[in-house]
């Protein structure tokens, strides 16, 4: 049985409208970096140049929230009483892809804010790394998957892009058990060797861990974003209820101070677990608490330091 599961009423949202200043101000820091910048298999799978951080000056655009001071071209400003940041040209063999668990078990919110569930949170974790490469000019997908099959979104560039991104974001639920290997195989036929791959889901599937490994031994880079929420960190339960996990529909009755000590001992010990089993292939992993801001998970993994 998953820990701390619950069977309280949620409602699961669709992605907001936008990001929160402050998170855009974040993502502004951060860049897709892998730790190996292979050369990729197959047709257009190459490096491109992309607009970045670089050194040779490419084209102006119009400030957005999160753009550093310094990179504001002041003398045109002083033209145009506008604001306008230089960008320049980089290389970026960059192709990411976002790799969804939409199962039923990202339906789990918390007790005290039923609308905040694990697959609120990870949509908004995804849009976050969609705009972190959008920004580095870098190709992102997605591939979600849960009860209603895979479903993928080839990578690529540009407004549109972030609309069809944008899209099919908004219209996930959660729904059913992870994906077989046959019915993945023609998404994981589509990520090239040397392809960045972002895995957000709660990972407490091991069909789904098995995956993660799998793409990883293979050569495509991982990156693990682990979505936990608050009751599941704490377990603050004043009472008897029945805990029910959302995927197998597997009951247990039981008084939940009584349950919570060997619970939170149950519950750490699977996230070390997990954690050495990532680390050892090599995958880097961050938790989300879906309780907390998101800028200190994807710092962890986008951040400078990070690589």
């Amino acid at each position: 049985m998953e820990p701390g599961a619950s069977d309280a009423a949620v409602e699961v949202q669709g992605t907001h409208d936008g990001l929160s200043p402050a998170l855009r101000a974040c993502i502004a820091q951060l860049r897709l970096r892998p730790r190996h910048a292979r050369g990729r298999e197959g047709l257009g799978q190459h490096a491109s140049r992309n607009r970045g951080a670089g050194l040779e000056f490419a084209q102006y655009r119009a400030y957005e929230s999160g753009d550093e001071p310094r990179q504001i071209d002041w003398k045109l400003y002083a033209r145009s009483d506008r604001f306008f940041v230089r960008e320049a040209e980089r290389e970026s063999p960059v192709r990411a892809w976002i790799l969804l668990d939409t199962t039923a078990s990202m339906a789990q919110g918390d007790e005290a804010a039923p609308r905040r569930t694990r697959l609120a949170a990870a949509s908004l974790l995804a849009r976050c790394v969609a705009e972190i490469a959008a920004r580095g000019g870098d190709a992102c997908g997605l591939v979600t998957c849960g009860g209603a099959g895979v479903s993928v979104v080839e990578p690529g560039t540009g407004p549109r892009q972030r609309d069809r991104l944008q899209h099919a974001l908004s219209a996930v639920r959660p729904d059913g058990t992870w994906p077989t290997a046959t019915q993945l195989a023609p998404a994981w036929n589509r990520i090239a060797r040397g392809d960045l791959v972002v895995g957000i889901g709660d990972w407490f599937d091991d069909a789904a861990v098995v995956q993660l490994l799998q793409l990883a031994h293979a050569g495509r880079e991982v990156l693990a974003l682990q979505v936990l929420t608050a009751d599941e960190r704490e377990f603050l339960f004043h009472d008897g209820r029945r805990f029910i996990e959302p995927e197998s529909g597997e009951a247990l009755l039981g008084d939940g101070p009584a349950l919570r000590a060997g619970y939170l001992a149950r519950f750490e010990n699977a996230r070390r677990a997990l954690a050495a089993r990532l680390v050892a292939a090599g995958v880097a992993l961050a938790t989300h608490w879906t309780d907390a801001p998101a800028d200190a998970a994807l710092r962890a993994l986008f951040g400078g330091h990070a690589r």
